[in-house]
């Protein structure tokens, strides 16, 4: 097994609920009242410092999705690796009836970090063959 990556960080510790998991929870550091179909970029108070060649996903947590009808408006959330400002969650409350209070110190959102290989765009005059082709949305699956 490899050695983890360390990254280091400054205020709140994302966490990883159970050895093995991919996502590391963040904390909010503020308390704020989602109103239904409201949206606030929420603090965390952590800062991170990637390495290179890795980014930061930030993405929601199913339990609010499911039970309260919180998501991330920017799923997921992009981290470069030269980023070194406050990691922020743009929360929105999807519920139509009920508000959502936000308190300090809950679990907000999942940070996964990820490899990202150099990439090269080579221009071309035309492209290879896929196997979807040209279909696009919806092109899988769907028989309406």
């Amino acid at each position: 097994m490899t050695a983890p990556i360390q990254i280091p960080f400054t205020g709140q510790t994302p966490t990883h609920a159970n050895p093995g998991d991919a996502g590391a929870d963040l904390y909010a550091a503020e308390t704020v009242t989602l109103a239904p179909g409201e949206r606030a970029l929420i603090g965390t108070g952590t800062s991170i410092a990637l390495p290179e060649r890795t980014v930061g996903l930030v993405a929601p947590r199913s339990g609010l999705a499911a039970k309260h009808g919180i998501t991330i408006v920017n799923a997921p959330g992009v981290i470069d690796s030269g980023y070194r400002g406050e990691l922020k969650v743009t929360l929105l409350n999807t519920d139509p009836r009920e508000p959502y209070i936000v308190s300090a110190g809950d679990r907000i959102a999942q940070l996964l970090v990820l490899p990202i290989p150099a990439v090269e765009f080579v221009p071309v005059a035309t492209l290879p063959d896929g196997e979807r082709g040209d279909a696009g949305f919806g092109s899988t699956g769907y028989n309406g």
